[in-house]
């Protein structure tokens, strides 16, 4: 699950765009020091190559073919010279001297540069070697090879290229290894302040999200957010506190004043008008009294106080006494009022309070709705939840 969150991060991905950008870099790099090498060996053998070529050119111009042919003995016999290969062939191609046998048939060029596989091992080596040579043809038709064994400057060409691949991935590897961890790290640290969030909003503002100690970003970060949570917690306590207090406040006068009004009503009275100004009076305290005791159970709950109390109830029972309440108020509006969906369901809490709720919502339907309308009040039991909804 957090590998998962952690591949699909923002952070992952932003280490992705980061770690390509420095592969291709680092690969620039060495890809130039990769053919800055190769091209460094290889120029010092071609410098080579050519230096020798136009010695042996010389001295065919000075001393003819048995001239060059004696030269190319004497550095065959030079130790010094056991890398280089030579070959002087007559038009016929025959073989005049030298230390290839015959003239290569990979070769198709009479003059410049080639590299080709010898067909056999030379004296000095156990291998076929590769040879690098420089070819040319005289005026008399003769053709002159003058070639080195390059099979080291190669493996060693080879080798850097391997080095640089190598490197390459491997810096690939460990910069993608080191970017999972610091963003599996992140996106733990944002997970548990997600925990933390969705707990508080289930349960309430008594979560505090974690610390870890390291005095980092991300612990300043909760701790800012945990203080922010003591204050909000200490706002809610205030409000809580005004709302229980206007209502134990306010609940005193008020029952006096009705309890003079139903004297008054059930008293010698001075007209049926009076007994209709009392009456309305009385219904207009009663609302009121609801409300504040309403505001005190909410109060309670949110304190913890009530919810010993909760009981399990059926909405399906509350809505149709809420229908039946209003059902008078919905005709004299020409407004049908039903109730449908389940036959029970069933849920936790105070009776009183989801009765007020439920009935204020099908109060503002039925005054706010069109007239002559339907209002219906449906229950029911949707993916193992309590559902009611109220609609016009």
């Amino acid at each position: 699950m957090l590998l998962a969150k952690t591949l699909t991060s923002s952070t992952f991905k932003l280490a992705l765009i980061a770690i390509g950008t420095f592969g291709v870099v680092v690969s620039a790099i060495f890809s130039y020091v990769y053919l800055s090498t190769s091209s460094y060996v290889r120029s010092r053998s071609d410098r080579a190559i050519m230096t020798e070529y136009l010695s042996l050119e010389g001295a065919y111009e000075r001393s003819g073919r048995d001239g060059l042919i004696a030269l190319i003995q004497q550095r065959i016999a030079d130790k010094s010279f056991a890398d280089n290969v030579y070959i002087l062939v007559d038009p016929s191609s025959a073989a005049l001297g030298g230390n290839l046998k015959a003239w290569p048939s990979t070769v198709k060029t009479t003059r410049g540069w080639t590299e080709f596989r010898a067909s056999e091992p030379l004296p000095n080596t156990t291998n076929r070697p590769l040879l690098r040579a420089m070819l040319g043809t005289f005026p008399s038709g003769d053709r002159l090879l003058v070639g080195m064994d390059i099979s080291d400057l190669d493996g060693f060409t080879d080798q850097i290229k391997a080095a640089v691949i190598s490197g390459v991935a491997l810096i690939f590897v460990v910069a993608g290894v080191a970017s999972i961890l610091v963003t599996r790290r992140t996106v733990g640290r944002i997970e548990s302040i997600n925990a933390t969030s969705r707990a508080i909003m289930l349960s309430g503002l008594d979560k505090r999200i974690p610390l870890c100690g390291s005095n980092d970003e991300w612990d300043r970060v909760a701790e800012n957010l945990n203080l922010m949570l003591d204050r909000i917690e200490t706002l809610m306590g205030e409000v809580k506190q005004v709302s229980d207090n206007v209502a134990h406040d306010l609940r005193t006068p008020l029952t006096r004043m009705r309890g003079r009004l139903e004297k008054a009503y059930h008293g010698q009275r001075i007209g049926e008008q009076d007994q209709l100004l009392i009456g309305d009076t009385i219904a207009d305290l009663d609302a009121v009294l609801r409300i504040f005791s309403s505001l005190t159970r909410i109060a309670q709950i949110e304190t913890q106080a009530r919810k010993g109390a909760f009981r399990t109830v059926n909405l399906v029972e509350i809505a149709s006494e809420v229908v039946e309440l209003y059902d008078a108020a919905a005709e004299q509006d020409g407004t049908r009022l039903s109730v449908v969906g389940d036959r029970e369901v069933l849920v936790t809490g105070d009776r009183d309070l989801i009765f007020d709720a439920i009935a204020n919502l099908v109060d503002n339907a039925i005054k706010h709705g069109r007239a002559g309308g339907q209002v219906v009040v449906a229950n029911e039991n949707m993916d193992g939840r309590p559902v009611i909804s109220i609609a016009e």
